[in-house]
């Protein structure tokens, strides 16, 4: 996948630490794809959660000392953070672990303050790192929203506590448009920021990939994460219904205890093929590789907000793509069919694997949209807010117009 800093920061005065839930290893997530391209504009640190010291004493019994993989991390102005083993996540007593917490911390700044970074900003992904706004000494702190956090199928109420992050902290991100309507109004200074793409990487053709050669066509294709929010049934009654049709999907299996049964059954079935994981630069080649570009989600009070991050990967491919209807694609209705029943699903599929809606037309219309989505837009969204909440902060003189500038100047030339 291409760099989006490939030169270094443009301000490399300001320094971003951005406390993440996830170890850096894991399949690309919505953050990794901003955090990289944020380091563009400034220094980012991504900071990798403590290993609850049970868990890492367990794996040194099972496994000794590893070594620690940063695979994909290696670009100008981004570094992973990994707390030493001698400060694991300790949980108690309370000062010991606040001791734990604030010398992670320090060292984790410690990594900006080297690469010359006088300004810092704390960008949380998470309610559950409220804590750093007070241990962390910042200039400015940022909230990004990119799920619905409470993880329910039924929908509820704002959590007081992420209410009151929201409502302190500087600025804030949110990624679809329903949790925008949900909890837009609790910071004035919020920013709707929309998922991207690497339009680049998905658009150029690409070789086709060993495994999926070997697939019959027409391939019916889902590329991402496998988990609990798919209707897997679905999947299994359109691939019983036809089985001349390949059902292909490709990515990491999520919740296993609760969807285990549902994948066994569906590995089964003879025109259902389960690929598994596969590294983010390969994710193009299976994408442009399959007839018809899958979002089979379950509509219920945790999809009404999410915001799908393969939307526009599939969109750049130019493949035909059908979804359930999930609230924030109603918006892409001209480039998406969308199908709630099993026989509408039967009817867009079958629709979609008409030669017309490969035509040239149609394929144009597909990635025109998923180029206005080009990873390079939201960023510089990010970028342009917080350095100009970084001047309002620090006042004329030290940041100001010279690094507004350097940011506007990258944001316009690419």
């Amino acid at each position: 996948m291409r760099s989006d800093a490939a030169d270094g920061p443009s301000v490399p005065d300001v320094g971003v630490l951005a406390f993440v839930p996830d170890r850096w290893e894991i399949p690309w997530q919505l953050r990794h794809q901003v955090l990289t391209r944020l380091a563009r504009y400034f220094h980012v640190v991504w900071v990798t959660p403590p290993t609850p010291w049970r868990d890492q004493l367990r794996s040194w019994r099972a496994h000794g000392p590893t070594a620690e993989r940063s695979a994909g991390a290696d670009r100008p102005g981004f570094t992973v953070f990994r707390p030493p083993v001698w400060l694991p996540a300790i949980g108690r007593p309370a000062r010991l672990e606040a001791w734990a917490d604030e010398t992670r911390l320090r060292q984790a700044r410690r990594l900006l303050e080297t690469r010359g970074c006088t300004r810092i900003v704390a960008y949380l992904w998470r309610p559950a790192f409220a804590s750093v706004l007070d241990r962390l000494p910042h200039d400015v702190s940022c909230y990004h929203i990119d799920d619905e956090y409470s993880f329910s199928d039924v929908e509820g109420a704002v959590d007081p506590a992420e209410a009151r992050l929201i409502g302190r902290v500087d600025e804030v991100f949110i990624h679809s448009p329903a949790l925008l309507e949900k909890k837009g109004h609790l910071n004035p200074s919020t920013t709707f920021v929309p998922n991207g793409v690497d339009f680049q990487a998905f658009a150029t053709p690409t070789g086709e990939p060993s495994d999926l050669a070997v697939v019959p066509h027409p391939r019916i294709g889902y590329v991402g994460r496998i988990k609990r929010q798919l209707d897997l049934q679905l999947v299994r009654t359109l691939a019983e219904r036809h089985p001349d049709w390949s059902f292909v999907m490709v990515g990491p299996v999520e919740h296993v205890a609760e969807i285990g049964p549902a994948m066994a059954t569906l590995s089964r079935l003879p025109n259902v093929y389960l690929l598994g994981p596969r590294p983010v630069e390969q994710l193009p080649a299976y994408t442009q590789h399959l007839d018809v570009c899958t979002l089979w989600y379950q509509v219920n009070g945790y999809t009404k907000f999410i915001y799908p991050l393969k939307l526009h990967e599939y969109l750049a491919s130019g493949r035909p793509v059908v979804s359930s209807p999930i609230d924030s694609l109603r918006a892409f209705d001209e480039v998406v069919r969308l199908a709630r029943t099993p026989e509408e699903w039967s009817t867009a599929l079958t629709d979609s694997l008409n030669e017309t809606a490969s035509s040239p037309d149609l394929v144009d219309r597909r990635q025109r949209t998923a180029r206005e989505h080009d990873w390079s837009r939201p960023v510089s969204t990010i970028a342009k807010a917080l350095t100009r909440r970084l001047a309002r902060r620090i006042g004329p003189g030290s940041l100001g117009s010279a690094a507004q500038n350097r940011v506007e100047y990258r944001v316009a030339v690419p």
